[in-house]
């Protein structure tokens, strides 16, 4: 099982780490302290499971699983020393929810939970687009997306490291993944897991913030009340 770490103590991060060298089958593939981090590293690491603090910077634990909670992988298992949070973390489809300090034998019971959860489900379908290199059709994943800009009679598709042209429209493409793709301007759309924030400039403009990237496309202003209010219920 293929597990990421979010906390913003480096001790609880630290703590946890251990405690999971203790468990069967577990690789820790990350560990990040806020939950703009966790975006960017879900992306990039896939991860099965995130054992999740709730108090956070910026886009806290709640907010984080909140956007999450339509997706089968990853799990969310919420980390905190507080059980006030219990019955809205089970509302937002936690596996489960762990008082600290964690004990192993409770980590153990919990990843059993998880395993159960994601052999129970499918899978997800992975969203493709379709590209070209040199003039040969290739597929690439929704995933590796960061974001599709219309560029005169072509969309590019921006990915860590290189940009591919593809066969369809943007109109064509928020069509087909209308639940995946958000509009930020007439020319450019981003997959809705990688929208983390917004910046606005001095000037007035706004820009978006992504997961994974340092790149931050324009918001146009018709489309900004909806940017805004999907950050506010993530």
């Amino acid at each position: 099982m293929r597990v990421l770490i979010v906390d913003d103590e480096p001790l609880a991060r630290a703590r946890m780490d251990a405690l999971l060298k203790e468990c069967a089958d577990v690789d820790v593939v990350g560990s990040v302290a806020d939950g703009e981090a966790a975006l960017a590293a879900i992306s990039e690491k896939q991860p099965d499971l995130l054992l999740l603090d709730i108090n956070m910077p910026g886009l806290d634990g709640k907010a984080l699983a909140a956007r999450l909670a339509n997706r089968t992988r990853p799990q969310v298992v919420f980390c905190t020393a507080y059980e006030a949070h219990a019955v809205h973390a089970f509302e937002l489809g936690a596996a489960d929810y762990l008082l600290k300090p964690v004990r192993v034998e409770r980590l153990r019971d919990a990843l059993r939970r998880v395993r159960q959860r994601l052999e129970s489900q499918p899978r997800e379908p992975v969203g493709w687009l379709h590209a070209r290199v040199r003039g040969e059709p290739i597929r690439i994943a929704l995933d590796d997306v960061i974001c599709l800009v219309a560029e005169e009679k072509y969309v590019v598709a921006h990915r860590a490291g290189d940009q591919l042209l593809l066969d369809d429209s943007l109109r064509q493409l928020e069509e087909t993944y209308p639940e995946h793709l958000i509009r930020l301007h007439r020319n450019c759309l981003v997959p809705a897991n990688r929208l983390v924030g917004l910046k606005t400039l001095a000037d007035g403009r706004v820009l978006a913030r992504l997961a994974g990237t340092d790149f931050s496309p324009e918001v146009s202003r018709r489309n900004l009340p909806t940017l805004r209010k999907l950050l506010r219920v993530g």
